[in-house]
């Protein structure tokens, strides 16, 4: 039997969690409720379907941090949940460096894009 699992993570920033899997070309959800096996549920702030069609979110920590909610037993079976995870992560930390990178500038420069190749 398979059930939801909580992983804390490193990401606090919901919206740059959102253009990361945007940019992973993954659909974005803004709140709900991930379910496993029985009358499990979680509450989440943001989730994305995955190919495959598993769904996977991020709840709010109590320290401002997200942690990533999913059946990572069934991801497991389909993928690596840790190269998923790394390639979130990665994207994640590009868009938030090239937004730390302008925001003295935040005014006179249009929003950035990235593309980073696994």
């Amino acid at each position: 039997m398979s059930h939801l699992s909580i992983l804390p993570t490193v990401l606090r920033d919901e919206t740059l969690l959102a253009s990361a899997l945007e940019e992973l070309q993954l659909p974005v959800v803004a709140g709900g409720c991930l379910h496993g096996f029985g009358d499990e549920q979680e509450a989440v702030i943001l989730q994305t379907q995955l190919p495959g069609g598993l769904w996977i979110g991020w709840r709010r920590q109590a320290d401002g941090s997200l942690a990533l909610v999913g059946d990572l037993q069934r991801l497991g079976q389909t993928q690596s949940p840790q190269q998923l995870i790394g390639r979130i992560t990665r994207y994640y930390a590009t868009l938030l460096a090239l937004r730390s990178a302008s925001d003295p500038w935040t005014q006179s420069f249009d929003q950035a894009s990235v593309h980073v190749t696994a």
